[in-house]
C-alpha cells in the first residue's frame, strides 16, 4: 500500500474521475475527504467507499467554503497530506458566441478554484511543516486550442501554468505540485459535452462521442480508472523528485 497512513482531500469527488481517485487512494491505504458542492451525493459516495472516507461540502468559487472544507478535513483526518484539484466544468461555443458570464464561471471554477484551493491546502501544509503532494487536473485541451472550445482550453492551459509556478514556489516547503492531463474520458459528463458538439457541429447526439473515441490511438475513450495509476504515483514517495510537471494520460492523443 503506497499511501498507507496518508490523508487526501479530493474536490469534485462525489462522482466520475474524482470518485475513482478516492477509491484508488483508499485501496492504497489512505483516508480521503470527498469534497463536493453536492453534499448529498458526496455523503452517499463516502458511505459506499467505507470508513476511510468522509464527506465535506465545498464550493470552490467561495473562499469561505474552501477554508471551511480544509478545516473540517484537517480536524476529521488529522492533517491533509494530498490534494487533488479535480472540480471543473466544461463549455463550448464559437468565438463569436462566447458569453462573458459563461467565461467568468468557467474560469472561476477551473482556474480560481484550483488556485485558491491549492493555496489553502498549501498554507495548511506549511503551517504544520508537513510537506505534501498537490495534483491539479489539467487536460489535453490545455495543450492546444480547439475551434469551439476556446474558453475551456484556455482555462486548462492556465491550470498547467499554475502548476508550473506553484510547483517551483512550493517545493522549498517540501510540497510537490504536479498535474495530470487526461484526454477524452467517458462518463456522465460526456452527455453534456456531446450535446454542445451536436448543437454547434450539427451532429446527431452520440456521434461526436463515437468519433472522438475512434480517434484515440489506443482505440477507445479513456475511463476514470485509467487515470488512477498516475494519481497514486504522483501522491506516493516514488514521485518525490518530480516537480511542476504535467503528465498526459490520454491513450496517445498528445505527445509532449
Amino acid at each position: 500500500m503506497r499511501l498507507r497512513g496518508k490523508t487526501a482531500l479530493i474536490t469534485g469527488a462525489a462522482r466520475g474521475i474524482g470518485r475513482a481517485f478516492a477509491a484508488a487512494y483508499i485501496r492504497e491505504g489512505a483516508r480521503v475527504a470527498i469534497a463536493d458542492i453536492d453534499i448529498a451525493r458526496a455523503r452517499t459516495t463516502a458511505t459506499e467507499l467505507g470508513e476511510a472516507a468522509i464527506a465535506v461540502e465545498m464550493d470552490v468559487t467561495r473562499q469561505d467554503s474552501i477554508d471551511r472544507a480544509v478545516t473540517e478535513t484537517a480536524e476529521a483526518l488529522g492533517q491533509i497530506d494530498i490534494l487533488i484539484n479535480n472540480a471543473a466544468i466544461f463549455t463550448a461555443a464559437p468565438i463569436a458566441e462566447i458569453d462573458r458570464a459563461d467565461y467568468a464561471r468557467v474560469f472561476d471554477i477551473n482556474v480560481a478554484g484550483t488556485l485558491f484551493t491549492l493555496q489553502a491546502v498549501a498554507r495548511h501544509m506549511i503551517d504544520r511543516g508537513i510537506g505534501g503532494r498537490i495534483i491539479n487536473m489539467a487536460s489535453q485541451a490545455g495543450r492546444r486550442g480547439e475551434p469551439l472550445v476556446a474558453v475551456y482550453c484556455a482555462s486548462k492551459a492556465a491550470v498547467i501554468s499554475l502548476t508550473q509556478s506553484a510547483g517551483l514556489n512550493l517545493i522549498k516547503h517540501g510540497i510537490n505540485v504536479n498535474a495530470i492531463a487526461p484526454g477524452v474520458v467517458d462518463g456522465e459528463h460526456w452527455d453534456g459535452v456531446d450535446a454542445f458538439f451536436a448543437r454547434y457541429e450539427n451532429k446527431p447526439l452520440g456521434q461526436k462521442k463515437k468519433e472522438v473515441g475512434e480517434a484515440v490511438p489506443y482505440g477507445r475513450m479513456g475511463r476514470a480508472e485509467d487515470l488512477t495509476g498516475m494519481a497514486v504515483f504522483l501522491a506516493s514517495d516514488e514521485a518525490d523528485y518530480i516537480v511542476a510537471q504535467c503528465y498526459n494520460v490520454d491513450g496517445g492523443q498528445w505527445m509532449s
